[in-house]
């Protein structure tokens, strides 16, 4: 012990250490439970009252495995009759997420659930059913035929069964949906054990694109241009540099805002009340248009943004499934709003295989659907057009125009030459957990992959190149 410094001394010094660094590991150790308990309400009660999947099964597929193990301590109850789930550490943190028919989960942040209720109650209309006996996409119907020329089908067979297989030396792929869309017609689908064809799956950032059809309906309407700024009424004090963001900065994720991806969207999604409020809250770092930074915060303000445009809540709640899952046929779409009453439409839209197929569909037919224009004539061009901020120019406006050709820290997943076994006017809908939709137009292709891979996204969308090719390039037979 140094001389002149009692055991006293040490002992308050030690006192001071520890509670300086409790005071530092203990907020961040309560917002992990927070984020924690929320991921587990939502996606229990996501899966058991949307997807119609058993407790179990959500809970060794959704709530386990590499990563979440510290899930297994939140204690959870799924109360049928109220159809909602609480997720619990010890009651010391606690949420809960409440089902609403056709508006998906609902995290409870403050609002009572009968009060959300009440919000939603009979404000949708209810659709027509499919027909049965008419051909994908206008009925449910998908009759066996015969591969048209030019498509390879042994190689797409084994394509198939390379995406449902499990690799030894990589990340459980855990493929559960699957289906192949070429010239407008479903000519392959495949699911995993216990998922069907009419079994809604969230798409995570699969629902970006969502929200780019739209606000392209808005667009079309009148009420919205992509050159429009002031958007929020928070945003609109002359001394607010967050008011010169325009709509279609946000579209692009050139917004400027300081939001962090990583640790922003898990706490703005599963904790926060207005998710839109939140990231909106965000100070501006860079100048709008100048930076590129990938962020569900800036598609929550889009959601915000259109919600603007609605002077009747009604009708904003209406508006996703009376103009754009109502005509396409997408009957399992639900879209879930947060506590505050604004979609959630960076990640919760949940939707069958076949119905996220439809959504690629109609950006495949440049926005028409049935001899319909649904999206503004060139809406679908400006949507793949790349983002020059973007690195490698990958993105567009809430699709991706373009897969790295590195992924990970280990270099190159395929070879290099597999970008161009996608297809150079491919583009994509890609969302956590290996969410991939790629449309490949020189091929009049759609593939839809569901599942849950706990790799880099853009990797599951690179496997998909050996199927790809199993199609005939249009662009190259015209060549030819």
């Amino acid at each position: 012990m140094p001389l002149g410094l009692s055991r006293s001394f040490w002992i308050a010094f030690a006192l001071i250490i520890l509670v300086t660094a409790l005071a530092i590991a203990l907020p961040r150790a309560f917002r992990v439970a927070q984020i924690g308990a929320g991921y587990t309400a939502q996606k229990l009660c996501s899966g058991v009252f949307i997807s119609g999947r058993t407790i179990e099964d959500v809970t060794a597929e959704n709530l386990s495995g590499s990563g979440l193990g510290f899930l297994q301590a939140f204690s959870t109850d799924v109360d049928y009759e109220s159809s909602q789930v609480t997720a619990s550490l010890f009651g010391l943190v606690s949420e809960t997420a409440i089902d609403r028919d056709g508006f998906g989960c609902t995290l409870l942040h403050g609002e009572s659930a009968e009060k959300l209720r009440a919000q939603t109650a009979g404000v949708l209309r209810k659709p027509q059913p499919l027909d049965d006996n008419k051909e994908w996409p206008i009925g449910r119907k998908v009759s066996p035929t015969a591969l048209g020329p030019g498509i390879d089908s042994r190689a797409m067979s084994e394509a198939i069964d390379a995406l449902f297989s499990e690799p030894f030396d990589a990340p459980p792929r855990k493929t559960w949906a699957l289906v192949i869309v070429h010239k407008g017609r479903i000519v392959a689908e495949r699911y995993g054990q216990g998922f069907h064809k009419d079994m809604p799956l969230i798409g995570w950032s699969l629902s970006k694109t969502a929200t780019n059809a739209l606000v392209g309906m808005r667009v079309m309407d009148g009420t919205l241009k992509l050159n429009d700024d002031r958007l929020l009424p928070e945003w609109r004090d002359e001394n607010d540099p967050r008011g010169s963001i325009t709509l279609e900065e946000l579209m692009r994720m050139t917004s400027g805002l300081d939001f962090d991806q990583r640790s922003d969207a898990p706490y703005m999604l599963f904790v926060e009340p207005d998710d839109a409020g939140y990231a909106a809250s965000k100070p501006l770092v860079y100048l709008p248009g100048s930076h590129w930074s990938y962020s569900s915060g800036n598609t929550n303000i889009i959601a915000r943004v259109l919600r603007e445009t609605f002077a009747d809540e009604a009708e904003y709640l209406r508006f996703p499934q009376e103009r754009l899952f109502g005509p396409l046929g997408m009957r399992t779409a639900e879209l879930a709003p947060d506590d505050a009453g604004t979609f959630v439409s960076s990640a919760f839209l949940y939707a069958s295989a076949r119905d996220w197929a439809r959504l690629a569909l109609l950006y495949l037919q440049d926005g028409v659907w049935q001899g319909q224009r649904l999206l503004p004539e060139g809406w679908v061009e400006n949507s793949v057009r790349p983002t020059r901020a973007s690195p490698d120019r990958q993105y567009g406006a809430q699709l991706w125009v373009k897969l790295p050709e590195w992924v990970g820290p280990d270099g190159p997943l395929l070879p290099k030459d597999t970008y161009f076994m996608l297809g150079q006017d491919a583009y994509y809908m890609i969302g956590f957990h290996g969410q991939v939709v790629t449309i490949v137009p020189s091929r009049d292709l759609i593939i839809v992959r569901l599942g849950l891979t706990r790799q880099d996204s853009r990797s599951i969308a690179w496997e998909l190149a050996p199927l790809v090719q199993a199609f005939p390039d249009s662009d190259a037979q015209d060549a030819q």
